[in-house]
């Protein structure tokens, strides 16, 4: 297994200081910052657009892993990509037409995903795996920062690993909510392969360290998969 790579979820910086937490990811280690974009409507909360990003891509070198929790994502694709998106990801279960979104997309130079919420069987997004870069699967409700990791949804993500392999297809494995130096375990045995972290970097005092933390655990996670006695720390 390739090692986790690690998105600080911008959402969790501090906006006040948004140019000094940004570096404390980039400096600490991270491979590239999640970026939440809410509407009110297809989530509870609302957080910020295209300009907010743009602002983002200006304070960083880290590539920018936009997801887009909106009703209807494709009237701001265009936007988002020239904010400095590198990868855009929207929910299947959104209200626009999935082929011709995924198909917007992949006229840009920026990946794709596509994101599948807890309630949402993953059997929905099979028929759309060969057009996509990364598959997230969501490990809380989409909305808010700081919810409980749900464990469960990690049947998801082996079920995507298999498919993958049965499939020959090219998707990345992403999960979002709760994960942090513990529950990384779970995430990546069960073969998750970018970590979205938000609190577990950014509420930290010293991020280098917590994106440290990560990668170590997720190493550890990874070494016992082959071994008879699991040692994993209990979620």
């Amino acid at each position: 297994m390739k090692p986790a790579l690690i998105a600080p979820s911008v959402i969790a910086a501090d906006f006040g200081y948004l140019r000094g937490d940004l570096a404390r990811a980039e400096q600490g280690g991270a491979d590239m910052l999640h970026v939440d974009i809410m509407d009110g409507h297809f989530v509870p909360n609302i957080t910020f657009g295209p300009d907010i990003v743009r602002k983002i891509k200006s304070l960083t070198k880290l590539p920018l892993d936009v997801h887009l929790m909106l009703s209807n994502p494709r009237k701001f694709i265009t936007d988002f990509y020239e904010a400095g998106a590198a990868n855009i990801t929207f929910h299947i279960e959104c209200d626009d037409k999935i082929t011709t979104a995924l198909h917007e997309v992949s006229t840009f130079d920026c990946k794709v995903g596509l994101a599948v919420k807890p309630k949402t069987p993953l059997s929905a997004v099979r028929e759309y795996l060969a057009r996509i870069d990364r598959l997230l699967i969501m490990t809380v409700e989409p909305g808010f920062g700081g919810q409980k990791f749900m464990p469960d949804m990690m049947s998801k993500v082996e079920e995507a690993v298999a498919w993958r392999k049965e499939g020959n297809f090219r998707y990345d494995i992403e999960v979002d909510g709760g994960l942090d130096k513990w529950t990384i375990w779970p995430a990546v045995r069960a073969g998750a392969e970018v970590i979205v972290a938000g609190t577990a970097v950014f509420g930290q005092p010293d991020a280098e360290q917590a994106i440290r933390d990560l990668r170590d655990n997720a190493a550890q996670a990874v070494a016992h998969l082959k071994s008879p006695d699991d040692p994993s720390p209990k979620v």
